[in-house]
Formats: C-alpha cells, sequence, structure tokens
C-alpha cells in the first residue's frame, strides 16, 4: 500500500473495497470509516479467519489515526465440490448421553428428532477443500490493502473538498476582523464625544474638569482595547493555515486552535458595544462555529 502524502488532510469518512482472486478463492474486504474522537476498530471475519484478526487490526492502525473503523472480510470458493460437511462425532455423543440421562432423571420423553439435533450449537462441521492457510492469509491481506487503499483515496479526496471550503472561511473570518481593527481607534473617539455631551447636560451650569474627564477617556480606553485579542486572532488565523498546509492528521490540532479563535472573539464580543462590530462579531462567531463543524470530519 502507498504511504500516505503527509501534505495532505484526509476526511475520517468514506468507503474502500478490495477483491483478490486466486485459483477459485474470492476474498471481499469492506471498511467503512465514520467519525469518531478516536480510533476505534471493528473487525467481522469468517469464523475460520478469525486468527487473523491481530494482523488485520494492526494493519488497518498503521494506516489509519482516527475514527470508528468497521471492516468486514467476505470469501468464497467458486468450485462446486470445495466444501465438506460432517458430524463432529466427539460432540454428538456427549449430547446424546446427555439427553439419556436427563430422560432417565426426570423420566423424560425423548422426543429429540435429526432436524433437532443437527441444529444443536457445533454439531456440523464445514470446511473447505484444500484449504491452504498460507494462500488464504495471503489473499485475505492482499484483499484488505486494496480496501485500504480505495478508503484512502476516497478520504483524501473529501479531505481536499474539506480543506478548501476552511480556507474559504477563514478568509471571511479575516475580511471581517480587519473591518474591526479598522474601526477600533474610532470606537474611543465616538465614546470621548458621547461622555462629553452627557457631562455638558449633567452640569450644564458647572464647569466641566478637562483632566478628569481624560481620565475617564483613558479608564474606557484600556478597559475596552481589543488590539490584543484581534493580535492573537490573527495568529491563530496564521497557525490554523499553516497546520493545513502541512496535512497529516491534524484533526485534534485544529479542534484545539478552534477552541482558542472563539475564546478571542467572545472576548472582543464582550469589550465593544459599537453595533457595528458587534454584527462583525456574530457573522465571525458563525463562520468559526461552521469551520468547527468541518473539523470534526478531519482524521
Amino acid at each position: 500500500m502507498e504511504v500516505k502524502e503527509i501534505s495532505l488532510i484526509y476526511s475520517m469518512t468514506g468507503f474502500g473495497k478490495g477483491t483478490v482472486e486466486q485459483d477459485g478463492w474470492e476474498f471481499t474486504s469492506e471498511i467503512k470509516s465514520l467519525n469518531n474522537r478516536y480510533l476505534d476498530v471493528n473487525i467481522r471475519l469468517p469464523r475460520n479467519l478469525s486468527y487473523l484478526e491481530a494482523d488485520m487490526r494492526k494493519l488497518v492502525q498503521q494506516n489509519i489515526s482516527r475514527g470508528r473503523i468497521d471492516f468486514t472480510l467476505l470469501f468464497v470458493n467458486a468450485e462446486s465440490d470445495s466444501i465438506e460437511v460432517n458430524l463432529n462425532q466427539e460432540l454428538a455423543k456427549a449430547y446424546l448421553d446427555c439427553v439419556r440421562r436427563l430422560v432417565e432423571k426426570f423420566h423424560l420423553k425423548n422426543d429429540l428428532s435429526v432436524s433437532t439435533f443437527i441444529n444443536l450449537p457445533d454439531m456440523i462441521i464445514t470446511r473447505r477443500k484444500d484449504e491452504n492457510a498460507e494462500v488464504l492469509n495471503k489473499l485475505a491481506l492482499q484483499s484488505l490493502q486494496q480496501a485500504l487503499t480505495n478508503l484512502e483515496l476516497m478520504k483524501m479526496d473529501e479531505g481536499k473538498k474539506l480543506k478548501a471550503n476552511i480556507v474559504e472561511r477563514l478568509r471571511f473570518v479575516e475580511n471581517f476582523l480587519v473591518k474591526i481593527e479598522q474601526r477600533a481607534p474610532a470606537l474611543v473617539e465616538e465614546y470621548r464625544h458621547r461622555l462629553k455631551d452627557r457631562l455638558k447636560d449633567l452640569l450644564s451650569k458647572t464647569e466641566l474638569e478637562e483632566s478628569r474627564f481624560n481620565m475617564e477617556v483613558v479608564f474606557f480606553a484600556e478597559k475596552s482595547s481589543i488590539a490584543e485579542e484581534i493580535v492573537r486572532l490573527y495568529s491563530h488565523i496564521f497557525q490554523f493555515e499553516k497546520i493545513l498546509e502541512a496535512g497529516g492528521s491534524v484533526g485534534r490540532k485544529l479542534d484545539f486552535l478552534v477552541q482558542e479563535m472563539n475564546r478571542e472573539i467572545n472576548t472582543i464580543g464582550s469589550k465593544v458595544s459599537d453595533l457595528i462590530v458587534v454584527n462583525m462579531v456574530v457573522e465571525i462567531k458563525s463562520e468559526i462555529e461552521k469551520i468547527r463543524e468541518q473539523i470534526q470530519n478531519i482524521e
């Protein structure tokens, strides 16, 4: 199987199928991947190949780092005379002996029929003629490798779409952030004029103390400054894009980063009362939430 391209990001959702045929044997592997916080691998194998579970689980874990994985292996032999059916004689004797003791001890009627008897657990043994364990193991693992390759291709394609959508939303956030940054200095000046007008109305017969007034304006400016939050939000956007470009299994990193972005924009929203800025904050929060939802699909 080809090694993943590290520079790409992968969706956690996808489906892959692989089929291998040889000497009348046909193995089909189907693997489905869904969103999950951690790697959760569920494997269903034919009973006579259950010993392959450890090898198959290891192969899946080598290629997938996160998601709920459901894997099923099916196999058939096209040759009509490839199956032998036998009675498990030792088990049959044990069952009959148990029935005999029940009849004798509890005076029961023995109504055991052949149809009931053969339906008892493990009574009938089926096996395929000429089963070569080494060949079967090789074919089974080859079919899984094919399925994993096809799954990866689908996850890679979905990952490209997710990346394009997230980058587009980051540009949207950045554009609104630029507007907020441009408007921020005017907020203090607007507050200065509003405060001055209110004080003049309240103190119409009293001279306004300029130094006290200026102290109030400075206090407001310090309290409502959003410069640090804007700088950090720009930094988070830059880091976000850097991680996307690096690719690989970045879902958890991006999830943490989007939480930090959300924290900064919430702080900005709590510090300002300007209606224009508040509306832009709402737009940014909406886009960050959409980015967060998309990240839940990234491996």
